[in-house]
């Protein structure tokens, strides 16, 4: 049942669509892929079961609808019959089944009849079927949706197919045998996949337009808004239904056949529903169920499909059906009925099948597992098979990725994992760029005083040098008299003090200016080791984990940096302790650590070591540019 290129049965509104996957889940042809974040209706492989369209929430999912071309076969002259499905009355449950009839024909149909009546047809072609058949296995085909199925996915089950029209074309043969050639028929039901089977290359055109349930209701509030406020009521028109309108129930067409069902042979096996359906055929294929008749249907009996305009549950709308049906057998003219049945023995019921293959090569295990590994699947414990991507299984997934059917994404499990990669990464990031930020802001700001340092530092160092002299030569003259000694040597040390903060200035305001030379790291450990005074209460250690112990670097302002560490390490130190140099290298890069046993930095001063000028030692202990200058290097 190849598609006509110009219908395609169930297509996506894209606006609606919020990647659920439930519609991916439902899809028992699996005729549904996600691109570019949209799950698109593959017209080649969708079957017109219409799952997609009873489980989206998002009302997302848009049928093929003829109602204008409907409303325009009724304006033309020549007779419209009404073919009415025998689930009808599990939708017009507020009046009685002869007002629907009135209400059609008054809005132009020339015939309603029931299919009922091609129900009971098929009914007689099955049993005759099975009864000169005794040893044959055979797949009913009343369900256009089964039938698309088979053509596309197991076409070499076609020989199986009990080659009997459905009851929507029997009817239909029977209208015509009844009415005349020249007819247009609108067939009304519950069912989508129905406008497929109008619309096959195998039936030609023997049904004019389907509509559902719903647009038919729709139809009749656009074209003929007053129909509710009809009161008249008409009978069907012939030929007149039977225990054919049992069809849309579970088992009915075991019922209204007479075909006898013996739980211990097994010779009629039935399966209804997206899950079951699918597993009967393949069992089938696989030679583990062949009984003499599998019945199938894509929903669980046609009062399930899709076509019906409001919701309800399965047990009322059979009790529904049940009860017109219970009602209509008290009623009916057995003798008209069997003079009818005896009339349309003659018309063939036969139908032939043509395949349309939509099957794909399965993925080699290779494949598979690349796709897995994609999908960050690298054990079988890695495997959830939650469903949330629409596939049962991780497997199926995974195949339908390779088919082109879905994306990597749909996996909800690795989705989330990515994300808080993603989220993770993107905190580092923001902490990198903290960092980053706060260092630029750090450098900006020694800069500035730097710049500031360098113009104090050339004004204050000639007068600060005469000073310092003069200050020593005092010192030197009258450094034996006691009332000036202590004021001249307080002088001096302080002068002394100042030309190293001015020395610092110098250093802090040049720190830019880098002279690379090739340098034996461990043995500038040991230079910068004697420049620094270790009190004896100090145990120095020097641990040298590096392969390559030469680096390029600027031997004098590492010095620096190590003297001046090593030097606040000594200070935090007043009792005494361990200081440690630890020197390692990786790959390009060289660690020199020094450690101390000290007392350590309060909390609250951490933010604070590298600002200039900041110092926690005493007045005349320290100028607060050490670790200033060392940041800068």
């Amino acid at each position: 049942m190849k598609p006509r290129d110009d219908i395609q049965l169930v297509r996506t509104i894209p606006e609606r669509c919020r990647i659920c996957y439930t519609c991916v889940r439902e899809c028992p042809a699996k005729a549904i892929r996600v691109v570019h974040g949209q799950a698109e209706v593959i017209r080649e492989r969708c079957i017109g079961c219409g799952n997609c369209v009873k489980v989206c929430s998002q009302r997302a999912k848009e049928i093929y609808s003829p109602i204008e071309s409907v409303f325009n076969l009724l304006k033309r002259s020549e007779p419209c019959v009404a073919l009415l499905a025998p689930s009808f009355p599990a939708e017009f449950t507020e009046f009685p089944p002869r007002k629907l009839c009135a209400i059609l024909k008054r809005f132009g149909f020339s015939y309603v009849v029931e299919v009922g009546a091609g129900a009971d047809l098929v009914s007689r072609a099955y049993r005759q079927l099975l009864t000169e058949n005794p040893s044959r296995s055979y797949i009913a085909t009343t369900c256009p949706a089964v039938v698309a199925y088979i053509e596309r996915y197991f076409p070499q089950l076609i020989p199986f197919m009990a080659p009997i029209v459905s009851p929507m074309i029997a009817a239909a043969r029977a209208v015509r045998r009844m009415y005349g050639k020249k007819l247009s028929i609108v067939f009304i039901g519950p069912c989508i996949a129905k406008k497929g089977e109008a619309q096959s290359e195998a039936l030609n055109d023997e049904v004019t337009e389907v509509l559902t349930f719903s647009e038919m209701r729709q139809l009749l509030e656009i074209h003929f808004p007053e129909w509710k406020q009809v009161d008249a009521e008409q009978n069907f028109d012939p030929p007149i239904a039977g225990p054919g309108s049992l069809f849309p129930i579970s088992r009915g067409l075991i019922q209204s056949a007479s075909i006898p069902e013996d739980l211990t042979t097994d010779n009629v096996i039935v399966a209804e529903g997206r899950s079951d359906f699918v597993e009967a055929i393949r069992e089938f294929d696989e030679g583990q169920c062949r009984p003499n008749l599998l019945e199938i249907l894509a929903c669980e009996g046609c009062i399930m499909g899709p076509g019906y305009s409001q919701k309800a549950t399965l047990y009322r709308r059979r009790t529904y059906v049940s009860q017109y049906v219970r009602d209509k057998l008290k009623h009916i003219d057995w003798q008209l009925w069997r003079q009818q049945m005896a009339l349309l023995a003659q018309i063939n019921m036969s139908r032939q099948y043509i395949p349309y293959e939509q099957q794909t090569p399965e993925p080699t295990s290779l494949q598979i597992e690349e796709i897995m590994h994609s999908l960050g699947k690298f054990k079988p414990e890695d495997e959830l098979n939650c469903g949330a991507c629409g596939y049962d299984t991780c497997l199926e997934h995974a195949i339908a990725i390779y088919h082109g059917l879905a994306q990597t994404e749909m996996c909800l499990p690795f989705t989330i994992q990515r994300l808080r990669e993603t989220i993770q990464n993107l905190a580092e990031s923001n902490e990198k760029l903290e960092k980053t930020q706060e260092t630029l802001m750090q450098a900006e700001k020694l800069a500035s005083i730097g710049q500031l340092a360098a113009g104090i530092a050339h004004e204050l160092n000639n007068p600060l040098g005469v000073v310092l002299m003069y200050a020593h030569l005092l010192l030197d003259e009258y450094g034996t008299e006691e009332s000036l000694k202590e004021d001249l040597k307080m002088i001096a040390t302080q002068a002394d003090r100042c030309k190293r903060i001015v020395s610092g200035l110098l250093h802090f305001a040049r720190q830019n200016k880098i002279s690379i030379e090739t340098t034996n790291i461990p043995k500038l450990l040991e230079h910068a080791c004697k420049l620094v005074i270790i009190p004896s209460n100090i145990q120095l250690k020097i641990a040298n984990h590096m392969r390559n112990p030469i680096a390029e670097l600027d031997k004098e302002q590492i010095t620096q940096v190590l003297t001046n560490l090593m030097t606040n390490a000594i200070q935090a130190m007043p009792n005494g302790g361990t200081l440690t140099l630890i020197t390692e290298d990786a790959s390009d890069e060289i660690y020199i650590t020094v450690e101390d046993t000290g007392t350590g930095i309060p909390k609250e001063n951490l933010s604070k070591i590298f600002e200039p000028f900041f110092t926690t030692k005493e007045m005349g202990k320290g100028a607060g540019m050490g670790l200033a200058i060392t940041y800068g290097i």
